[in-house]
C-alpha cells in the first residue's frame, strides 16, 4: 500500500503542475485483491459521513488510526487539487441486526474525494459487488455528489455503471455534470471493453466521465479515458505493454450548456417506421458473452439487411469497399437478461467481424480488421430510453466523432469521408424496468496492479463561462 501511494503522491504532483483541478485513480489500487475478509480488515478504516467537517491531514487521528485518509488528505492539501481515490471502509454492527455478518462489522468498497484544502468532501460504498467476498453490499445504493467551482460531481465504482441506481440516478434527479469513476474493469470482446462501455455511457447519458481503470493486461484490465458526451476527449488501450499512462485533457465544466451538446433521440422513431429488409439468407445463433444472439450474414459488399430477436428488430443499411475474402460479418440482434449471474437485461444490435469464415465464430474476440465501410447506417425498435451508441476500429480503437453521427430518429450512421475498418458497431439498450427485482453477485476479480490514472484539466475562462 505504502508503495502504491508513494506512486500516487509522484503523480498528484505530475498533475499539479499542469494545472489539473481532479485526479481520478483506479478501483483496488492501493490494497490489490491478494487478500481475504479477515487479512483486509486491519487494513480498513472508519470513513465518516462527510458531513462531520473533516480534513485528516490535520486532525489525523479524530476518528481513530487513519494514516491512509491521513496521507491522502495531506496530498489533495499540498498539491491543492482534488484527490478520488478507492480504499476500504468498516463500520461496526450488532450482532441482532439481521444484515450483520458474524464478524461484527461491514466492510464496504469505498471511494473517497478529497478537495484542494485536504478536506473530505464525499464518501461513496459500492453497491453492486463483482465478486468481491471480502466486502458488503450496503443496504440500498448510494447518490453521493459533490459540488466544485468547476461543476457538480457524481460518483460510483465499476460494475455500478451498468445499473439504474446509482448510475442513471446521479445524471437523471441530481444532474450532475461529471462522474468520476474508479474501476478494475476486465475487457471482454467484442461487445464489453472498458472504452467502448465507458465512451457509451458519457454519450448515452450526456455527461462527462473520468473513468480510471487499473492497468493488468495478465487480468485483461486496460483502458482508462476522458470522456464527454459528444466525444472521448482521450483514453489509453494498450493490452501490449505493462506500462500504464496519466492522461489529461479539458472538458466542459457544464456541458448541458455547450452549443454543440448532443440533441434528445427518439431511438425506436426511424426502426420502427422501417419495414424488414427483404431477400437476406436464413439467420443462424451464435454466442457473445454467454448471450445468444440471431445473427444474419453480410454476405454482399453492399445491401440492407434486418434481424430480430424477441421484440427487438435491428436494421443496418452498409457498404464495404474491398471486401476480404477471409473476412465474415454479421448483424446480431439479443434482446433478454444477459450474463451467468448478474442479469441485466439488454437490447443490442451489432454488426460485427466473425472471429473466421465459420459462421459459428461470430460473436467471438477479434483483434484486427482488413475490410473497410464506405458507410452504414444501424437502428433498432428500442423499448428503451437509455442506448448507448459505439464503433471500434481495428486495434480495438474507438472511432472519432467525425467519423459518425446520431440522428433524432436513432440512427447511427458514417459521416461520409474516409472508409473506416469498423470492428464492431453497436448500440445498447439497457431496459432496466425488467431487470429481476433481486440480483445475483456476479464473478471475478483478482490481485493487485500498477496504477493508470486520470486527471480533469482546468478549464479555460470562457469554458467556465458556459
Amino acid at each position: 500500500m505504502k508503495k502504491n501511494i508513494d506512486i500516487l503522491e509522484g503523480a498528484i504532483t505530475q498533475a499539479a503542475q499542469k494545472g489539473a483541478e481532479i485526479i481520478v485513480t483506479p478501483e483496488d489500487a492501493l490494497y490489490g485483491w491478494r487478500f481475504t475478509r479477515k487479512t483486509i480488515f486491519p487494513y480498513l478504516e472508519d470513513i465518516p459521513d462527510p458531513q462531520v467537517d473533516w480534513t485528516p491531514c490535520e486532525e489525523p487521528h479524530r476518528f481513530g488510526h487513519a494514516p491512509v485518509q491521513a496521507r491522502l488528505s495531506c496530498l489533495a492539501k499540498n498539491n491543492s487539487i482534488y484527490v478520488v481515490a478507492n480504499i476500504g471502509d468498516k463500520k461496526p454492527c450488532g450482532l441482532r441486526e439481521s444484515r450483520c455478518p458474524p464478524d461484527g462489522y461491514y466492510q464496504y468498497n469505498t471511494n473517497v474525494v478529497y478537495d484542494k484544502d485536504g478536506k473530505l468532501v464525499a464518501r461513496y460504498h459500492k453497491h453492486h459487488l463483482y465478486s468481491e467476498p471480502w466486502f458488503d453490499v450496503p443496504a440500498k445504493p448510494e447518490l453521493v455528489t459533490f459540488n466544485t467551482t468547476f461543476g457538480k460531481f457524481g460518483v460510483f465504482t465499476c460494475f455500478d455503471i451498468l445499473f439504474h441506481d446509482p448510475a442513471v440516478s446521479l445524471v437523471k434527479d441530481h444532474h450532475v455534470d461529471t462522474v468520476v469513476f474508479p474501476t478494475a474493469w476486465m475487457n471482454v470482446l467484442p461487445l464489453l471493453t472498458a472504452i467502448e462501455i465507458h465512451s457509451a455511457w458519457a454519450m448515452g447519458m450526456g455527461v462527462n466521465l473520468l473513468a480510471a481503470n487499473t492497468h493488468h493486461i495478465s487480468l485483461n484490465m486496460t483502458g482508462s479515458g476522458i470522456y464527454a458526451p459528444n466525444s472521448a476527449k482521450v483514453y489509453h488501450y494498450d493490452m501490449e505493454t505493462d506500462s500504464g499512462k496519466i492522461l489529461f485533457s479539458e472538458v466542459d465544466s457544464h456541458p448541458r450548456m455547450s452549443p454543440d451538446y448532443p440533441r434528445t433521440v427518439n431511438w425506436s422513431a426511424y426502426a420502427t417506421i422501417t419495414k424488414p429488409f427483404p431477400g437476406q439468407k436464413q439467420n443462424f445463433g451464435g454466442f457473445i458473452s454467454r448471450d445468444k444472439f440471431n445473427f444474419t450474414e453480410l454476405f454482399e459488399k453492399e445491401g440492407n439487411l434486418t434481424v430480430c430477436h424477441k421484440e427487438l428488430c435491428c436494421h443496418l443499411s452498409y457498404e464495404m469497399l474491398g471486401k476480404k475474402e477471409t473476412e465474415v460479418y454479421a448483424l446480431g440482434a439479443f434482446a433478454g437478461l444477459h450474463g451467468r449471474r448478474r442479469r441485466e437485461y439488454w437490447q443490442i444490435c451489432t454488426p460485427l467481424k466473425c472471429q473466421a469464415t465459420d459462421l459459428s465464430t461470430c460473436g467471438e474476440p477479434v483483434g484486427t480488421v482488413f475490410t473497410k465501410f464506405e458507410e452504414f447506417s444501424l437502428s433498432g425498435t428500442f423499448g428503451t430510453r437509455y442506448v448507448f451508441p459505439q464503433i471500434i476500429l481495428s486495434g480495438s480503437q474507438l472511432a472519432s466523432e467525425r467519423h459518425y453521427e446520431i440522428l433524432r430518429d436513432g440512427r447511427l450512421r458514417s459521416r461520409s469521408g474516409d472508409p473506416l475498418p469498423v470492428l464492431v458497431t453497436a448500440l445498447y439498450g439497457r431496459a432496466f424496468e425488467k431487470d429481476p427485482l433481486r440480483l445475483r453477485q456476479g464473478h471475478g476479480k483478482l490481485q493487485e496492479s500498477p496504477l493508470s490514472m486520470l486527471f480533469r484539466v482546468k478549464p479555460g475562462k470562457e469554458m467556465m463561462g458556459k
